[in-house]
């Protein structure tokens, strides 16, 4: 096992764990993906905007929580307003505070359209490799039925929540990748750490809005490199890298937005999603004066593949 491979998941009789051979939490343990009807818990007060706090009856990120994260269950959430608008989700900016204490935090809550209103017209090769135990489900997800782009929407979020989780532990012992903190996974709405400013509320910088100097643009793509390294080993790829979905927060490269997710085993499209993650990030980088020879997206592609044993 090298330095960084990810913690050995709980072994099944047939094969390698991956994160959504079974399904989705929310979906095992009847997680609600809307609230109930008279459910007082789950209602907003129209003149504050405020709810109680979910945490209760959600899946919670991994521990030790962060000493920043308020888990008090009197705690309440108040919306503050969009963040990020997508074509699956739309990310919210909520504030989590226990009334009359400072006890507060900022979180980015990413909330996955309902089945009438969701874009998932790229999913098809991103879900190869990923079944669900019945076979009415997957049958349903086969054909976009209603309960199946639900299910879809699932997969999506339970997917992102695992990936993160596991790839935060990751971080957390060997400083190799940055992602934000998994706080917790409530139906398809996914809560994460808030990554910016918390005084205003702004969030950090995308890759794609900066312009670093050329010492600055080497750290960020050894970043980024290391980041990478530390996928392929477990055998996965991001499936969507590019510089919008990557941040700098604190002159720390932070990767985002991970539903797609892709097993480079366990999906027939898996190197070629790799590749494209790195001829994507590799041509923004060489634009802005990284020298030729690093940023070769086919040296760094056959690194990687051999990195996750696949060569």
């Amino acid at each position: 096992m090298r330095e960084y491979d990810f913690p050995a998941p709980e072994r099944r009789v047939r094969g390698r764990r991956r994160f959504d051979d079974d399904e989705p939490q929310f979906l095992k343990h009847g997680w609600r993906t809307e609230p109930a009807d008279g459910d007082p818990d789950d209602e907003s007060d129209p003149e504050t905007g405020q709810r109680w706090s979910s945490w209760d009856d959600a899946v919670h990120g991994p521990e030790p929580h962060p000493a920043w994260l308020v888990t008090e269950l009197a705690a309440k959430d108040t919306d503050l307003g969009v963040l990020k608008t997508g074509k699956e989700a739309d990310v919210h900016l909520v504030r989590r505070a226990v009334p009359g204490t400072d006890r507060a935090c900022l979180l980015a809550a990413k909330r996955y359209r309902d089945a009438e209103h969701r874009l998932f017209h790229r999913d098809a090769g991103y879900l190869e490799g990923r079944r669900v135990r019945r076979s009415r489900e997957n049958r349903a997800m086969a054909g976009r039925t209603a309960f199946g782009r639900q299910l879809i929407a699932g997969q999506w979020a339970a997917a992102e929540f695992a990936a993160l989780a596991r790839l935060w532990e990751i971080g957390a012992e060997h400083g190799n990748i940055a992602v934000p903190y998994p706080v917790q996974l409530r139906g398809t709405e996914l809560m994460l750490e808030f990554l910016g400013d918390p005084e205003g509320g702004q969030a950090a910088p995308r890759l794609a809005q900066l312009r670093p100097d050329r010492a600055g643009l080497r750290d960020l793509w050894n970043q980024l490199v290391d980041a990478l390294v530390v996928l392929a080993r477990a055998g996965y790829a991001h499936g969507d890298l590019s510089p919008y979905n990557l941040l700098v927060h604190r002159d720390r490269l932070v990767m985002i937005d991970l539903p797609q997710v892709v097993d480079l085993v366990g999906n027939p499209q898996g190197p070629e999603f790799l590749a494209r993650d790195v001829r994507v990030v590799g041509n923004w980088f060489a634009a802005r004066g990284l020298p030729a020879e690093l940023a070769d997206p086919s040296v760094l592609t056959g690194e990687l593949l051999r990195e996750a044993g696949i060569r």
